[in-house]
Parts: structure tokens; C-alpha cells; sequence
């Protein structure tokens, strides 16, 4: 259970740094690009990947569109952080998992059970509370919500896609996605330093320095979380996605004051009632 808490810390603390980001007027293209610097180390020291196992069989194109599909999410989560805030957006970004779920269905022909379509009509009824607007927000924030939502639904079938190749390691293939979403950002933060005249500043270093660390603490958590409950991986599933929601909802409240009406309170208390309902359908 202490994995499972320490990948929830981890990954409730990337939207803190976000937030807190924006009083520095950080450059959020800069964070991400020093968060896969980072990230990349990590993964380098801690899974030790063997680039050996790649071969010409490799899902080269999975691998090229979560590389470019994973930085781009997370600007679009940063935005939604600072327009909408933690809660909201943590909502939406577990929320998520109907993209994935709605796919298996139309793509992949599964057959789901009563409990899973009640738990699926449920999120949506969440997801159209929790974004519904209070008095202080506009039309124009919930383009970013979402985005994450639909952002990350798709990197949740892409990624089972990649699980899915077993001749590479998982954790071999995620450096190699994580080294082709660094060489993107750098791409764009270089477009931005020479055409744009964006100047590089240190507080972005240490920023994706910190991003880096609690984004590859919450992998890492996670999947030692399953490797502990690899005989029940629906508690990890169920515990990863309340415990963000509920922990996300609590920071942003309590810490960052964040304004929800009653109809947002009610979407949170959907949003763990659907996702119960999925676990109970697995």
C-alpha cells in the first residue's frame, strides 16, 4: 500500500509544482523539456533499459506518436491547471480512462457488463459536473480539461498497445519514448530560444528538475504497486485513480483555495462512484 500512496503523492505533486509555477512566470515548454531530462536519467539508473532488444519488429510508430502525444498532453495539462485549477483537472485526467474504455468497446469488440456501462454512464454525468463552470471561469477554460481528457485516453490505449509488444521490456520502451519526447521538446524550446527570443531561465531547470523526479516516482510507484497486488491489479487501479481525485480535490481546496460549486462537488463524488463501478466490472 506504500507504493500505491507514494505513486498518488507523486503524481498530485506535478499539478502543485504547476501550480506554484505560475507565480514564477515559468516557461512551461522549458519545464517539460528539463522533465524529460530528468525523467530520462532516471529511467536510465533505475530499469537499466537494453536498447539491444529493439529490433525491426519494434512499434517504431507507437513509440514516435506517444513520444510527440506525451509532451504535448502535458502542456495542455499545465494550461488547464492554471486555467481551471488542480481539482478540475485531475478529475479530467482520470476521467480519462472512458476514452480507453469506449475504444475497447468500438475498436476491439469487447463486451462489457452491466455494472461496467452503469460505471461508464456515471463518468460522463461526472466528467459534465466537474467541468461545468463556476462563477469565476469562461467558456474558453474548458478547451484544456478537455483536451487532457481526450489526451490522455488516447495514451492509455497507445500505451496498452506498447504492453502488448513483449519481445522489448515495458520499461526499455519507455526510455525510448521518453528520449523521442525529449528530443521533440528540445526541437520546440530551440524554435523557441532562436525565432521567439525566449531566453532560458534556471527556475525552469529546477522546476523540471522537481516535474522529473515526482513524474518518474509516480511510474515507478505505480508499477512496484502492481507488482505487490499482482494477483489484485483492480485495487491498484481503483486506489491510483480515487486516491489522485480525492488527495487532487483536497490540495486544491484546502491549500490553493479553489472555487467549486455544488455541481463540481457532486461530479467528484460521480467520479469515485464510476470508477467503482469499473473496478467491480473487472
Amino acid at each position: 500500500m506504500l507504493y500505491l500512496l507514494l505513486s498518488i503523492v507523486c503524481s498530485v505533486s506535478v499539478g502543485v509544482i504547476f501550480k506554484i509555477a505560475r507565480k514564477w512566470s515559468a516557461n512551461a515548454k522549458q519545464i517539460v523539456l528539463f522533465n524529460y531530462i530528468f525523467a530520462l536519467l532516471l529511467c536510465y539508473v533505475v530499469f537499466s533499459p537494453d536498447v539491444k532488444n529493439i529490433s525491426a519488429e519494434t512499434p517504431f510508430s507507437l513509440y514516435l506518436s506517444l513520444g510527440i502525444l506525451l509532451p504535448v498532453v502535458f502542456l495542455f495539462l499545465i494550461a488547464s491547471i492554471k486555467s481551471i485549477g488542480i481539482v478540475k483537472t485531475d478529475a479530467a485526467q482520470r476521467l480519462s480512462l472512458f476514452v480507453s474504455i469506449v475504444a475497447a468497446w468500438l475498436l476491439f469488440k469487447e463486451v462489457f457488463s452491466i455494472t461496467k456501462l452503469i460505471g461508464i454512464a456515471i463518468g460522463f454525468s461526472a466528467l459534465f459536473c466537474v467541468l461545468n463552470k463556476t462563477a469565476d471561469t469562461t467558456k474558453s477554460d474548458l478547451k484544456y480539461p478537455v483536451l487532457v481528457f481526450l489526451g490522455f485516453g488516447i495514451i492509455d490505449i497507445l500505451f496498452k498497445k506498447v504492453a502488448a509488444f513483449t519481445a522489448v521490456p515495458y520499461t526499455t520502451s519507455l526510455f525510448v519514448i521518453f528520449s523521442i519526447a525529449f528530443f521533440f521538446m528540445f526541437c520546440v524550446v530551440l524554435y523557441e530560444m532562436i525565432v521567439e527570443k525566449k531566453s532560458f531561465a534556471v527556475n525552469n531547470l529546477f522546476l523540471g528538475f522537481l516535474v522529473g523526479c515526482f513524474n518518474f516516482g509516480n511510474i515507478l510507484f505505480y508499477l512496484k504497486a502492481h507488482q505487490v497486488f499482482s494477483t489484485n491489479p483492480s485495487t491498484v487501479f481503483a486506489g491510483m485513480n480515487m486516491g489522485v481525485i480525492l488527495l487532487g480535490s483536497i490540495v486544491g481546496v484546502v491549500v490553493f483555495k479553489e472555487k467549486l460549486s455544488k455541481l463540481n462537488y457532486t461530479g467528484l463524488v460521480l467520479a469515485l462512484l464510476s470508477i467503482l463501478f469499473i473496478v467491480l466490472s473487472i
